[in-house]
């Protein structure tokens, strides 16, 4: 009944840190301006909906097509589609000590999660109004919340680990070396983490469209449904 897709849009601008000694040992006096004068790392977060948008004008075909991987004979009557986009800039204050060869940064970190306008659509086999379209769209309505509950949870858990993460401490690194140290980290670790969980997503839908629900969606309302489907599934 339904399918959703997300594309992850990347935007991703430089930085972090390399070795430096342990708690354990005593401070030096780079490290001891770096953490006392440079200030405090900081992590933006935010999460940004645009709505939804309802089409009724297209044809199951269409919807078919749309969803991509049905199986023979099985049709698409709704589908609730969105892009999400996943925006990281990093950057941050820094200081150089040649003496030791090495640079501190604090890290600020800004990430955006964006829903693109989330796309429902009914087919138009079922024309609004009629018993059939209420429940295709009651049941569009359920991913669609399902969407919109998702983003501040998603925002609240990345959030969480970045604060844990960049809390309180410069990161080092050889000099000229910190940027583009931390740009490794983004790419290489929090882009994937990110995406990993706004895909979580996923789950949740799936157990939207379950077969007891197909079962129920086709014997509502008399059997329009089932009366749309059996001519083409005869063909």
């Amino acid at each position: 009944m339904d399918a959703r897709l997300i594309r992850m849009g990347v935007l991703a601008a430089g930085l972090l840190g390399a070795a430096w000694p342990t708690a354990a040992q005593q401070r030096t006096p780079f490290q001891a301006k770096c953490e006392d004068t440079i200030g405090q790392s900081i992590s933006v977060l935010s999460a940004q909906q645009q709505g939804y948008r309802v089409d009724p004008t297209r044809s199951f075909y269409d919807l078919t097509r749309l969803k991509g991987q049905s199986r023979a004979n099985e049709w698409v009557l709704g589908l609730t589609h969105t892009d999400a986009r996943i925006d990281i800039k990093a950057g941050g204050r820094m200081l150089q000590d040649r003496a030791s060869g090495y640079e501190c940064i604090m890290p600020r970190i800004d990430v955006s999660l964006t829903y693109l306008p989330i796309m429902v659509y009914v087919s138009r086999e079922f024309p609004p109004g009629t018993c059939s379209y209420r429940e295709v769209m009651a049941h569009e309505m359920r991913h669609l919340k399902t969407y919109q509950d998702f983003l501040p949870q998603a925002e609240a858990r990345v959030r969480a680990a970045l604060a844990k993460r960049f809390a309180g401490k410069p990161l080092y690194a050889p000099i000229g070396q910190a940027q583009a140290s931390l740009q490794r980290e983004i790419d290489r670790s929090w882009m994937p983490y990110i995406k990993r969980e706004m895909a979580k997503v996923e789950l949740l839908q799936a157990a939207i469209d379950t077969p007891q629900e197909y079962a129920r969606l086709g014997k509502v309302c008399g059997g329009e449904v089932q009366s749309l489907l059996r001519p083409k599934r005869r063909n």
